[in-house]
């Protein structure tokens, strides 16, 4: 890659994280430090992306914008997040009857976010990426799971994690789009 593709790159991707940090409210002083992933040796991990056909300031800010999940999520019947988007923010939400509280553990505006936390036995850690490229993103997700309940029924809850991510994905890609 040349030096003047680098510079253009970098600049680009200064200015889209710029216009997303202003859009969100986010506190980007605590955005340090290495990336927080999931837990590849839980009985239970998911990985799945798909490509949506719009900016990615557009896609971000529908994502990381909690309380509004449930105006495009189904199966998000309430979400709260308590201050701005950053690492050690906890936000609530309920999906298919549970009632979950998650910490943001890393967010890299425009790109990464990951939260996790426990839920009736299970340990989740969710990362989430976004890449753009020739004006379609990449979003990327991957779970993992562990805890007694998983070990128990990792192919059952293997599959109903796969189903709720996939059908995560195709929501936010149609809401995306539709903008």
């Amino acid at each position: 890659m040349s030096t003047d593709r680098t510079a253009t790159d970098a600049a680009t991707k200064a200015a889209i994280a710029t216009a997303i940090e202003a859009a969100v409210d986010i506190d980007t002083a605590a955005l340090t430090g290495p990336d927080v992933t999931i837990d590849e040796n839980a009985p239970v991990v998911v990985r799945l992306s798909t490509t949506v056909d719009a900016p990615l300031a557009s896609v971000w800010r529908l994502h990381t914008d909690i309380d509004s999940w449930v105006d495009w999520n189904r199966d998000i019947t309430r979400a709260s997040i308590e201050g701005p988007l950053a690492p050690g923010a906890t936000f609530r939400w309920r999906t298919h009857g549970l009632d979950i509280t998650s910490t943001v553990q890393q967010l890299v505006p425009g790109e990464r976010i990951v939260w996790g936390g426990p839920v009736q036995g299970i340990e989740g850690i969710h990362v989430w990426t976004f890449e753009e490229a020739d004006g379609v993103v990449t979003v990327s997700t991957e779970e993992s799971w562990a805890g007694a309940p998983v070990e128990a029924e990792p192919e059952l809850l293997g599959d109903a994690l796969r189903q709720s991510l996939e059908d995560w994905l195709g929501q936010l890609k149609a809401r995306a789009e539709r903008r």
